[in-house]
């Protein structure tokens, strides 16, 4: 079969092949939903660069479409709201073919599905840079859910959806294979003992329907925020926005199988890569301790890891020990 270029399809035939049997219609610009009395809009958007946020000589380009997606999804999730709309814009860059771009999109298309998304739209633009994915999404933040989502409260619960640091570690481990492999030194299966780790940096797992989930047990949180650039960051962002303090139990952290034996490997602390690691892509609510009960029952997945805190008590990460130490973020997980 002859292989198909952009230069031989144009924009308007390329879009149009990729949108072949994915469910969704082309060309629907701008994507838009049509809200129901008392809702409210909610949206996110986030940009990835080849070269700062990915490597294609490790990332899979179906997984790199589905990380994508996910990365707005959550932050949707973290508010509440409904996935409606899916806006996506990529820089191709002329060492993609359309076959490549066609196996990045089929990974956007399979998420968008997965998280319920009603519209999608995709844009191409040549890029002399390498390979760029805008993600821009909106979704609905119903008026009786927000109604009932009580304010923050010294107390509150902090709860995670899932292990912490895993991403970073995953991550260590590709680039130090990476490197191995262009030295010639690479073994063939080398990251097959640690492939959760790695799993957890390449295709970042999001549970779909969880604020439908959350609304069916009448389980409201007080507040919610998308773990991106590590637990303290989240962490501080809850504290800012409340005014509150909190407590992180370090002893209370989630981490994935293998975590603590390839840090000792690798001279990484798993702690510390959950705290400022980046990329866990999990969700932290924090949840009024009356509902404690009902949560535990019906949402297993989740670790209750510290609580808010008077103001005075500060943002710390509690030792087994006893001993607290204040949190910091530096922002900046790949330096």
């Amino acid at each position: 079969m002859e292989e198909r270029t952009f230069a031989q399809l144009g924009r308007v035939e390329a879009v149009r092949q990729l949108f072949e049997g994915s469910g969704y219609k082309p060309f629907a610009e701008p994507v838009a939903f049509v809200a129901k009395a008392g809702e409210t809009c909610v949206s996110a958007a986030k940009t990835f660069i080849e070269g700062t946020d990915f490597d294609l000589v490790y990332f899979p380009l179906k997984h790199l479409g589905g990380k994508a997606v996910v990365a707005v999804t959550g932050e949707l999730y973290a508010a509440m709201a409904h996935p409606r709309t899916l806006s996506v814009v990529l820089g191709v860059s002329a060492k993609l073919d359309f076959a490549q771009v066609a196996e990045l999109w089929s990974g956007v298309v399979a998420a968008a599905k997965e998280h319920g998304y009603t519209a999608l739209s995709l844009d191409l633009i040549p890029s002399r840079n390498g390979l760029s994915i805008n993600v821009s999404a909106s979704g609905a933040l119903a008026k009786l859910t927000a109604a009932r989502m009580p304010a923050p409260k010294s107390k509150d619960l902090l709860c995670v959806s899932g292990s912490l640091g895993a991403a970073f570690l995953g991550l260590q481990l590709l680039e130090r294979e990476r490197v191995k492999f262009e030295q010639g030194a690479g073994e063939k299966d080398g990251l097959e003992k640690y492939r959760m780790l790695v799993g957890a940096y390449l295709r970042p797992e999001l549970g779909a329907g969880t604020v439908g989930q959350l609304e069916d047990g009448e389980i409201y949180p007080s507040s919610g925020v998308f773990v991106t650039k590590g637990l303290s960051d989240a962490v501080f962002r809850i504290a800012r926005a409340s005014g509150l303090g909190a407590k992180i139990y370090a002893d209370k952290i989630p981490f994935e199988g293998g975590s603590f034996a390839i840090g000792k490997e690798m001279d990484l602390d798993p702690v510390s890569a959950a705290m400022n690691g980046g990329e866990d892509y999990k969700l932290l609510f924090t949840v009024p301790i009356l509902q404690l009960e009902r949560f535990r029952k019906d949402f297993q997945t989740f670790d209750i890891i510290g609580h808010l805190a008077q103001p005075e008590a500060g943002t710390v990460l509690v030792t087994p020990e006893g001993v607290e130490l204040p949190l910091t973020a530096p922002g900046w997980p790949r330096e």
